[in-house]
């Protein structure tokens, strides 16, 4: 291996660059075979080398990478920037300013607490669909977004102003991972250092779990935890171990009349049943010079719900194509194609690198199909959605009479009441828009509409989006049906779907009626889009309008017609689905001065944000009256060194006994809430009236209504409390099911430790570091699950918390283990892979079995050991000259 801190220059249009060149360390022979990912982890590795963090060995390892060679090999990646989105990036906010509280407190200097690389907010998550179906929608749902959200709003605007290099995309811009897509992301980055121009590929970590959309741009990044996050964006690299690279080849392409959607779910299905979990997944094959980038860029969205890391497609003329259409300079193209090509991470045809294992899918195969009722690798063929849905229900149909605005009809089992057009995994992609409104206009030129009793919306992920509907005229026929447009951002993919109207959602209570939503979103997790909805199915915005006519999921909408016209003639969906040459036709109302124009001026927001007032000072003045916005616990008691010892844990008793694929959405759900609820009543003590409680998301920056709120979802079954659904559990101090809530402050008062006990696949979802703060402050020192999710493992790691792993074979039942054990753990060392524990029943019964310590990396024990990774960024911070 020669140098690894050589450089070299590369002169692009008469402008030279200075790149680290992969050659330097790479033998010709072997950098062909090294996968695209790879290749951007050993840029970054060779650039950052100091000898600390990033050793020379360490770059050694992964110029040889082989597919067996790094077993268990961690480095320290830096991303090239931050994204954050207002729900996770208001937190992060909020412990960067109590940051700077902490270090004063410590004799430090406040100063040293700001972002040492780009950090990009985007307000997306906090719109509501509060009114649909009106050509106002959306100017009454931002009106009340901004009602509902001004003192997180002003304290954004404070951090805008108090910390460098961090800026601020306003609300009803867009979502976040689609403005990224379409504007924030550079593909290769340019950074001036001592007088010279260095290149070097774009990349990030971003507070969502959806960051990976940007992977269908050839740009490296997913979602970590805001406490991660926060790391990275002080200066802290991401310790990681080498990744496997698992290859899936596409070939052949998608039949007439089969969506981008249908592809994701098909690939979504396919990648859970192989298990990909903590691995990196890298396109390749023929099938991609036909696969366009929104299509790339919809498969990389749904990366965690197959449970990769990332889901990376290569650098080729396409991904030029869209940088053109997008609005980037000329200039930078041009930069990009030539770096990828020197660099060797240009596709070419019949490109094959050496992957762990590998898996195809002719394209040719896929068939229309949707995902659910609640989880999105559920995949079912369209044709036997109506089969599946009629042998979930019961035999005995329940239904009701409703009036609503003056018409009178039956709800049924199985009814569309949501209908959505949202998510950025499909608003972003501009052939299943288009085909959304052409259905739309073919079913109005049809005589068709929707069902009285279906909540339509439509959401973009972009203005641009607006822009180009408009102008291929579909806007009008979307609007007929009842797709206005409610909001730029989020909404019903994240759970902000807003209230049924009353007349629907009392009828669905009164009758416990199981009613759908059908949304073009990624998740549908139980409790996540309303909870009211038990069955949720994911699909294309095409899909979406048409079960919007057709009004229920008990019908197959492939064969019994979806209504009538004025006629009383049958209707059917072939007879208004679009074909792909009208989408293609469609296309060319797509212009590159759209994004120029949308994007010209993207962080001045609205005349509401600029109206917002907002004082300038170093630290934060809290407002202890506050709801929202409060100085957080984590560093309460801490001083300048950390403990000698790691924790032990003794008589822990369990605060609940949970089963499979628990989310971190059970842990710590984002939507609405109750007045009888912990987090509702405490907020009712603070004096805010039920209408005003807005949602748990928009309340992360408080702590004591986030830690009423974990493990609160409505949908949560604790085995603890048999026959309840929601936050509750036995307390066994008086042996009385109590909310969770409740139960914890009784044992913390008691100075009683509390652990968890799962199954398969805990912490699946969003990257949601209030699954892993609020577990925490419930008191909760360990988790012992059968297996858990990438994000919040490490999450849970960076606040402190124990994760600990059965072996295999081993569960709960298996164990034994009931959960009214008391329990006791030996005492913990660094780098220890495995752990006893003792169980003891209240009869005196001992059992005792190991579990792996999921603890994964050095860097993971110093932040344990710190309290948090917070902690140790701070000492770390304070002891920097």
């Amino acid at each position: 291996m020669t140098n690894p801190n050589a450089t070299e220059k590369l002169s692009v249009n008469g402008k030279n660059y200075t790149y680290y060149p992969l050659k330097s360390v790479v033998a010709p022979e072997h950098l062909g075979k090294l996968p695209y990912s790879i290749k951007i982890l050993l840029e970054n590795l060779l650039r950052t080398t100091d000898g600390e963090s990033v050793t020379e060995e360490d770059v050694k390892a992964l110029a040889t990478w082989t597919p067996t060679s790094l077993d268990e090999k961690e480095i320290a990646f830096s991303p090239s920037r931050v994204i954050l989105q207002d729900f996770t990036g208001v937190p992060c906010v909020v412990d960067l300013a109590a940051m700077r509280d902490a270090m004063v407190k410590l004799g430090g200097n406040p100063d040293k607490i700001n972002p040492q690389v780009p950090v990009d907010l985007v307000i997306d998550h906090s719109v509501m669909v509060d009114y649909f179906g009106t050509t106002d929608a959306l100017e009454k749902n931002a009106e009340l977004e901004f009602e509902r959200n001004h003192e997180r709003y002003q304290f954004l605007r404070w951090g805008q102003k108090a910390f460098d290099r961090f800026r601020v995309v306003p609300p009803d811009t867009g979502i976040v991972h689609q403005v990224n897509l379409e504007y924030l992301a550079q593909v290769v980055f340019q950074n001036e250092e001592n007088g010279e121009t260095v290149v070097y590929p774009d990349s990030l970590v971003g507070t969502d779990s959806h960051t990976t959309m940007i992977n269908g741009l050839g740009v490296l990044g997913w979602g970590v935890g805001g406490i991660e996050a926060e790391a990275a964006m002080l200066g802290q690299p991401i310790t990681m171990l080498v990744p496997d690279v698992v290859g899936f080849e596409l070939t052949g392409k998608l039949q007439p009349g089969v969506t981008a959607t249908d592809l994701v779910l098909t690939v979504t299905q396919m990648l859970r049943q192989l298990g990909v979990v903590g691995k990196f997944v890298e396109f390749y094959g023929d099938g991609l010079a036909d696969l366009p980038l929104a299509d790339r860029a919809t498969i990389a969205n749904m990366a965690p719900e197959y449970g990769a890391t990332c889901g990376i497609f290569p650098i080729d003329e396409e991904t030029l194509n869209y940088m053109r259409l997008s609005g980037r300079s000329e200039e930078l193209i041009a930069l990009t194609q030539e770096y990828a090509k020197a660099q060797g991470m240009w596709r070419n045809p019949g490109d094959r690198p050496t992957y762990t294992e590998t898996l195809t899918l002719d394209m040719g195969t896929v068939v229309p199909s949707v995902a659910g009722p609640k989880r999105p690798q559920d995949r079912i063929e369209l044709s036997n959605l109506s089969a599946t849905v009629n042998d979930l229900l019961p035999k005995e149909r329940k239904s009701v009479e409703v009036t609503l605005d003056g018409e009178t009809f039956t709800l049924e089992d199985g009814a569309v009441v949501i209908n959505a057009i949202t998510s950025c995994t499909n608003t972003s992609n501009p052939s299943v828009l288009l085909a959304a409104g052409l259905v739309a206009k073919k079913a109005v030129e049809k005589g068709l509409k929707r069902k009285p009793w279906c909540k339509t919306s439509l959401a973009p992920g972009s203005q641009v989006v607006t822009e180009y509907l408009e102008k291929a005229g579909l806007t009008q026929y979307l609007n007929q049906i009842g797709f206005d447009v409610v909001g730029y951002g989020c909404t019903t993919c994240i759970g902000n779907s807003g209230p049924l109207p009353d007349a629907i959602g009392d009828a669905i209570d009164a009758n416990d009626l199981t009613v759908a939503s059908v949304l073009s979103g990624n998740r549908n997790f139980e409790g996540r889009v309303h909870a009211k909805v038990k069955m949720n199915f994911l699909a294309s915005p095409p899909l979406v309008v048409a079960y919007s006519l057709l009004g229920t999921v008990t019908k197959d909408i492939t064969k019994e017609p979806i209504g009538q016209n004025e006629q009383g003639e049958d209707i059917y969906l072939k007879d208004i689905w679009p074909t792909p040459e009208e989408v293609q036709s469609q296309l060319s109302a797509i212009q590159r001065d759209m994004y120029v124009k949308g994007y010209s001026d993207v962080f001045k927001g609205s005349e509401m944000w600029q109206n917002i007032e907002v004082t300038e000072s170093e630290s934060y003045d809290w407002n202890d009256e506050s709801t929202y916005i409060k100085n957080p616990p984590y560093f309460d008691g801490m001083g300048k060194e950390a403990p000698a010892n790691l924790p032990e844990i003794k008589g822990a008793r369990v605060l609940a006994r949970l089963g499979d694929s628990i989310t971190t959405d059970h842990i710590s759900p984002a939507g609405s809430f109750k007045p009888e609820t912990p987090a509702g009543q405490y907020l009712i003590s603070r004096g805010v009236e039920s209408k005003d409680f807005n949602s748990y998301g928009s309340r992360r920056g408080n702590d004591d209504v986030m830690v009423r709120g974990t493990f609160a979802n409505i949908r949560l079954r604790n085995e603890l409390a048999p026959g309840t659904e929601g936050g509750f559990t036995t307390n066994f101090l008086n042996n009385e099911v109590e909310t969770i809530y409740d139960a914890s402050m009784a044992y913390q008062k008691e100075n009683i430790p509390l652990i968890v006990l799962a199954g398969k696949e805990y912490g699946t979802g969003s990257s949601r570091d209030w699954a892993a703060k609020g577990t925490i402050l419930l008191g909760v020192k360990a988790v012992i699950a059968e297996s858990f999710e990438r994000i919040h493992r490490s999450n849970l790691v960076g606040m402190g918390v124990l994760p600990l792993q059965f072996k295999d074979g081993d569960t709960c039942d298996s164990l034994g283990l009931k959960g009214d054990e008391t329990f006791d753990f030996a005492p913990l060392s660094k780098g220890m892979k495995t752990i006893e524990v003792t169980a003891t029943s209240p009869n005196g019964d001992k059992k005792t079995f190991e579990v792996k310590v999921r603890i994964d990396t050095p860097k993971e024990w110093a932040y344990y050991q710190n309290g948090g990774i917070l902690q140790y960024v701070l000492r770390q911070l304070d002891k920097a000259a």
